[in-house]
C-alpha cells in the first residue's frame, strides 16, 4: 500500500503556503501604509 501524504493539518506544503501568504500580506500591509501616510489601525477606524 502507498503511503499518501495528507494536504490537511500542519504538514510541510500548508506550512509553505501559509509563510508565502504572510509574508505576501506584510509587504501589502506596509505598501498600503506607505501610499497613504496612516497606519493600518487608523485605516480601519481603530485609533
Amino acid at each position: 500500500m502507498e503511503n499518501q501524504e495528507t494536504k490537511f493539518g500542519f504538514t510541510q506544503f500548508a506550512e509553505t503556503w501559509n509563510g508565502r501568504l504572510a509574508m505576501l500580506g506584510f509587504v501589502i500591509g506596509v505598501t498600503t501604509e506607505i501610499l497613504t501616510g496612516q497606519g493600518i489601525l487608523s485605516q480601519l477606524g481603530i485609533m
